[in-house]
């Protein structure tokens, strides 16, 4: 008796897309549920070496919730290299200018850092209000 292991191929434009409304939700619980659905580990078809993984839409960008002491201590910082570059945003300033921002660095932080993590991540559109311009995709609710 001889089995064959399969490999599952790439989905390509046969990717679901799910629409996640981010008020009102705690951003690592989001951010894990988000990123399991990106890489598809929700699929029975799971490899870690195949991007086999749905397209996230995530809105109200703005309205989701840090736990705890986070809205006053969180701070994003970035360096550019150069003496004097380190730039550190407290999470309050980062949700006035860029509210999109804060799912996508928590979405990031979760994925691993291989050769399918930049492409995974085009797939993540996050906005701001309500509104988006995926109506095409026909995106489905979020099971979260």
């Amino acid at each position: 008796m001889s089995t064959k292991t399969t490999k599952p191929q790439d989905p390509g434009c046969q990717r679901r897309w799910l629409l996640v409304d981010a008020a009102g939700k705690p951003l690592g619980r989001l951010a894990v549920a988000i990123a399991n659905t990106l890489r598809g580990k929700n699929r029975p078809d799971f490899d870690p070496s195949v991007d086999t993984g749905d397209g996230v839409i995530v809105i109200n960008a703005e309205k989701v919730v840090l736990t705890g002491k986070k809205d006053e201590t969180k701070i994003y910082q970035r360096y550019s290299g150069w003496r004097d570059g380190l730039k550190k945003i407290p999470v309050a300033t980062m949700r006035e200018r860029h509210p999109d921002r804060i799912i996508t660095e928590a979405v990031w932080g979760m994925m691993p850092k291989n050769h399918l993590c930049r492409g995974i991540l085009t797939r993540l559109k996050v906005y701001r209000g309500a509104d988006h311009p995926h109506t095409a995709q026909k995106p489905e609710a979020f099971p979260f």
